[in-house]
């Protein structure tokens, strides 16, 4: 039987700060890293260049365990990077272009992909989207839109089209509002048929919606640590990919991506390099199961 694996799509860079500091990420890289971390094994496909940072992020991966074969090199395009500047105290981005994930090819695999996540900035040359295009094609793979409106990187009528090919999509209230005109997240559903909708509010949670016409909403524990924000939808999103992939109930993963997200805002970086910290995690979800699964005792009056 045919390996059954999930495929993560589109970019990986380095943040570079004024000081020097570089950090490993890129939305697709840190779900693809976490996923990794709780036994998925997905196939990641980008593009690096033949460079000292494309070395750096191979070197990476092979050392947490993750698969490299979908990781292109490019022979003269440069490993993606954003230039972090500051201004009274406020960041700016500037997301260097081109850069070689804009230049991801296609390619075959082998196996039988079970579901599919891309972002939309990794979209924004045409060589990446036929990629997309032509990977998408090879089979018929449950597809997971994560909406990065990244300016000046998107466009409304791109960003549809790639609506219109998924079958869930995250996106935030921002976002929401610059997509559709009504701010009404089940208008976007109904419009593009979509399957579901998670909807994520920063610090007040998200709402999870489906075709069925259910909403589930969840709120971080009031409790939560909060040292740095930056790649909390991404650890939201992957456990929500890994709850789809296992069968999970909605409002088990909900629950479980929220209690991941928070985890992660209470520590500094998008990702985690000690796979002790992921055991933890799965371990206290075991816990969790067990102790809903133990019989209540009941008190007479």
């Amino acid at each position: 039987m045919a390996q059954r694996y999930p495929t993560i799509f589109g970019e990986v860079l380095f943040d570079c700060f004024p000081g020097g500091e570089q950090v490993l990420g890129g939305a697709p890289f840190n779900v693809a890293w976490h996923l990794q971390a709780f036994g998925e094994s997905p196939l990641f496909i980008s593009r690096v260049g033949n460079d000292t940072q494309g070395n750096e992020i191979l070197d990476a991966m092979l050392k947490w365990g993750m698969r490299t074969d979908g990781v292109q090199i490019d022979a003269q395009l440069p490993t993606g990077r954003v230039d972090v500047s500051f201004s009274d105290g406020e960041p700016a981005y500037d997301i260097v272009h081109p850069s070689a994930w804009d230049a991801i090819a296609p390619c075959e695999t082998s196996g039988d992909c079970r579901l599919i996540y891309h972002g939309s900035l990794a979209l924004r040359d045409a060589g990446s989207r036929a990629a997309l295009a032509q990977f998408k094609a090879q089979g018929d793979p449950a597809v997971f839109l994560d909406v990065n409106l990244r300016s000046p990187w998107w466009r409304r009528d791109g960003v549809a089209g790639l609506l219109e090919g998924a079958d869930w999509v995250k996106l935030n209230t921002d976002e929401l509002a610059l997509l559709s005109p009504s701010g009404d997240a089940r208008d976007v559903m109904a419009e593009h048929g979509l399957q579901g909708l998670i909807l994520t509010h920063g610090a007040d949670g998200a709402e999870i919606l489906t075709v069925a016409g259910e909403t589930l909403r969840i709120r971080p524990a009031v409790t939560t640590q909060v040292v740095d924000t930056v790649g909390a939808g991404d650890a939201f999103a992957s456990v929500m990919l890994l709850g789809m992939l296992r069968g999970w109930p909605m409002a088990t993963t909900a629950g479980r991506a929220q209690d991941f997200a928070s985890r992660m805002v209470a520590r500094r970086g998008a990702t985690v390099s000690d796979p002790g910290f992921y055991d933890e995690v799965m371990s206290d979800w075991l816990a969790d199961d067990m102790t809903r699964d133990q019989p209540q005792e009941s008190t007479h009056v």
